[in-house]
């Protein structure tokens, strides 16, 4: 059994955070980005006060470490391959990011970029099975597609693609 140190408080003191708000904002920073309201929120839950987080928040914007456009836009180059626009704007929204970021972010998100995600989707759900058929293939991954935050036009672009056999546009 482990005794107690005599360093440490005995009484029913509240513990304080051993490292400043900034620092633990830098630490977090470092494993990767985050949103301001993100950042906010983890910082909260570890018992700094309102106005550490304030003055760390304003420090690591002022240093360039907290960018919540950069981070948006991150975020949709990394997930764009699995995810629609619809579904990284929700993810955006739920991390905190305002409305005007989310949005200038999925603008480099074009139309032929997310009909080439949504045939990748097509390919590895619908694997090695034979075609048969436009309807088929979209009762089976339509909803997928959906669900992942694609619109109908691209969902049926994709399967139409896949269907007729135009998604190999580079591979001639």
């Amino acid at each position: 059994m482990r005794t107690r140190s005599s360093s440490q408080p005995t009484s029913g003191a509240v513990r304080r955070p051993q490292n400043s708000a900034l620092g633990t904002g830098l630490r977090l920073l470092g494993g990767r980005s985050h949103s301001r309201a993100e950042l906010q929120r983890k910082l909260a839950r570890r018992g700094y006060s309102t106005d550490e987080i304030s003055s760390a928040l304003a420090r690591l914007s002022e240093l360039g470490y907290l960018n919540d456009q950069a981070f948006a836009e991150g975020l949709v180059r990394v997930r764009s391959a699995s995810r629609g626009p619809r579904a990284l704007s929700a993810e955006l929204a739920q991390k905190g990011v305002g409305r005007v970021e989310a949005d200038q972010a999925l603008a480099s998100y074009s139309d032929a970029l997310q009909l080439a995600a949504a045939i990748r989707i097509v390919e590895r759900a619908y694997g090695k099975r034979a075609v048969n058929g436009y309807r088929e293939m979209l009762d089976r991954v339509g909803n997928k597609l959906l669900r992942l935050g694609f619109s109908t036009t691209i969902v049926r672009g994709a399967c139409r693609a896949v269907v007729a056999g135009t998604h190999q546009l580079g591979e001639d």
